[in-house]
């Protein structure tokens, strides 16, 4: 069973300024806890126990949101905020553990993951971008658990998918696919993938949406694969060849995504799971509505 997960948190989050300029992005607040705690969250309960967090020097804080903070433990502790304290404690199981390693320069996604090598050995693992929050439909696992039992039983890896307008296509890496596109919560093999192609050229619209569970053998072929576009090593071009090596699939996805590096995505990540929340969601739709009501009669 894959135990291990890599989280890319080098980036400089360009498109969230001026937000990001003191801060990672990754720690950006959707309602009430960081964007970062969201996915290793989503991580931990599909049954990862190991995060490795790829980082840089100026993301120090979000190593430290993982870590024990024995002073404000004990200010909530002498003060009787028993919950407080327990939300705080509870960011992390005991029996998860975050680890942190360095990409010295920003060469790319690709590059990112093998900086995981050597922690991560001689296993498959899943990959989780931190600015895309995947929230699966109520009552369901989350789709990450789906997809590692997928690679289990086809030993083939997984790339998480979703349908985006044609128009849209040049944002992202895009799948070729060998006949129709799956039913959601299934995988097909893909027969390529492109990185940010022009509409025109693009085989498809299924787009990858920041999920993946990769065999070993993607640390060598990283390892060769020269600078792409944007002249970065992308994970695309890996997966590639991969893809010509021992086969690939398209996992369809069956819930939503929030694109939280992106400022529109960030809203609308916020108002979805504000919504949701269980303390805060009732009366966050009634407000919703009331200002609703106020913009019609104005």
């Amino acid at each position: 069973m894959i135990r291990k997960a890599v989280i890319p948190v080098a980036g400089l989050g360009t498109r969230l300024l001026p937000a990001s300029k003191a801060i990672p992005k990754e720690m950006v607040t959707v309602v009430d806890r960081p964007a970062i705690q969201y996915v290793v969250e989503e991580a931990v309960e599909a049954g990862i126990r190991e995060v490795v967090l790829v980082t840089h020097s100026a993301k120090n804080a979000v190593e430290d949101h993982f870590d024990v903070n024995y002073e404000l433990e004990a200010e909530l502790e002498k003060k009787h905020k028993h919950d407080l304290l327990s939300e705080i404690r509870d960011i992390i199981p005991p029996e998860v553990r975050v680890i942190s390693v360095r990409q010295g320069k920003a060469l790319g996604l690709g590059h990112a993951v093998l900086c995981a090598r050597e922690v991560i050995g001689d296993e498959p693992f899943a990959v989780l971008l931190a600015d895309v929050l995947v929230d699966s439909p109520d009552g369901d696992r989350v789709e990450l658990a789906a997809m590692l039992e997928r690679f289990a039983d086809s030993g083939k890896a997984q790339i998480m998918v979703e349908p985006v307008p044609r128009e849209k296509v040049h944002q992202y890496g895009i799948v070729e696919l060998d006949g129709a596109t799956p039913e959601p919560g299934a995988s097909v093999p893909m027969t390529g993938i492109r990185e940010k192609p022009a509409p025109e050229d693009a085989p498809s619209r299924l787009a990858v949406v920041g999920r993946y569970v990769l065999p070993q053998r993607i640390f060598p072929l990283l390892a060769q694969t020269p600078p792409g576009a944007g002249d970065e090593i992308q994970l695309t071009d890996a997966i590639a060849s991969l893809l010509a090596e021992q086969g690939v699939e398209a996992w369809h996805m069956r819930g939503q995504t929030h694109d939280c590096g992106s400022k529109l995505g960030f809203l609308e990540a916020t108002l979805h799971y504000g919504r949701l929340h269980p303390e805060l969601g009732e009366a966050f739709r009634e407000m919703l509505d009331e200002a609703a009501r106020k913009n019609q009669g104005s």
